[in-house]
């Protein structure tokens, strides 16, 4: 396995934006895992969690059963010796005599799919994942140029960096992505919205989700009230919602927050199963602390266009942490969706002078 160090920008889970978490409750107290240790949560779901490097410091694995003595996973942590250890242990321990069916992944991020391949190899399972992110994972991770593409420094220009900030970025070299993940298998098994998922009996309802990742998976058991929510609802942090390379021109915080509505119709006394922290009850104020903290963040940055602004100049109006080489990346990203959305909201427009990109009030 690998040993990297520790780079926000990988995982796409780090999160630079206060929120609240006011109101919700944690059913399950001082509950979590230790390595090796797995701990059922409701009617066929269990929780196991593997630690990682950062400030996140482990992402929750969910263990459906599926059937006699099978475990379907959900999400696997990054390819990295400690996430490894951590799974062997699992095997010697928690999950001894049982049988790995199938690895699902909630979606691309490297925290998520790194260590599936592996999974899936080791046990000669399938993986599922949804259309979109199976195919932007397998671009990414294929992509193992060694140089930064132009589109990127253009990107970074275009956002305010400086010339030493862009250097910095160019000396890291590409396709880190790829480092993160264990080569994945050729083919896969295709999830999408509405798909019912007949585990050993217990039936998982797919939701999508988009603006965290393009087709994020969510699986539902209405029966037994639990949602495996992966990084569509995290209690404590906001999820990272950023224009990237890919797709200069997306709104992704305009589809993170349709998403939103649309997982307010979701039954209210689901007991969410989140990638990072605690299983938790109140979704609906969750979404809704989620949905109206951007939207303050939105109007603060309106307000403050009578003096245009770069992407790099919103930090502070949006992130409650200092910002610097480990983080520039994402916090680039998330502010360019910011000013995005209110360009498509009609209340800013976008002129671009010798390659900067400069937000005024529309």
């Amino acid at each position: 396995m690998t040993e990297l160090s520790p780079d926000a920008s990988l995982t796409q889970d780090e999160s630079y934006t206060a929120t609240s978490h006011k109101g919700l409750s944690y059913p399950l107290g001082d509950y979590a895992p230790t390595v090796g240790e797995v701990r059922r949560v409701g009617e066929g779901v269990s929780w196991a969690r593997i630690p990682m490097p950062g400030s996140l410091g482990h992402i929750n694995t969910w263990l459906l059963e599926d059937g006699d003595d099978g475990v379907a996973v959900v999400d696997t942590g990054i390819l990295l010796t400690m996430c490894s250890d951590a799974w062997k242990v699992l095997f010697g321990q928690g999950l001894a005599g049982k049988r790995i069916t199938r690895v699902i992944c909630t979606h691309l991020h490297p925290d998520h799919i790194g260590l599936a391949g592996w999974l899936c190899k080791k046990f000669g399972v399938e993986l599922w994942m949804t259309r979109g992110e199976w195919l932007t994972a397998r671009m990414l991770t294929v992509d193992a140029r060694e140089d930064a593409p132009d589109e990127m420094i253009a990107m970074q220009r275009a956002s305010g960096w400086s010339d030493d900030e862009i250097a910095a970025s160019r000396a890291k070299g590409w396709g880190r992505f790829g480092k993160m993940v264990f080569p994945m298998p050729t083919g896969y098994r295709r999830l999408q919205e509405g798909d019912v998922l007949d585990l050993g009996g217990n039936l998982w309802r797919i939701v999508i989700g988009s603006g965290h990742s393009p087709e994020h998976a969510c699986l539902i058991n209405d029966a037994a009230s639990i949602m495996i929510a992966g990084d569509q609802i995290l209690p404590k942090i906001s999820s990272n919602v950023s224009i990237n390379v890919t797709e200069p021109e997306a709104n992704p915080l305009g589809d993170w927050l349709a998403s939103i509505d649309k997982l307010l119709n979701l039954p209210d006394d689901l007991l969410v199963c989140p990638a990072h922290g605690e299983p938790f009850h109140g979704i609906h104020t969750r979404l809704k602390a989620l949905r109206d903290e951007h939207h303050e963040r939105l109007d603060k940055v309106a307000s403050s266009l009578a003096e245009p602004k770069r992407a790099v100049d919103c930090f502070t109006m949006l992130f409650n942490r200092p910002i610097g080489e480990h983080n520039r990346e994402l916090a680039t990203g998330e502010a360019h969706a910011h000013l995005r959305y209110l360009e498509r909201d009609g209340r800013a427009r976008r002129v671009i002078v010798d390659g900067v990109h400069w937000y005024h009030p529309a």
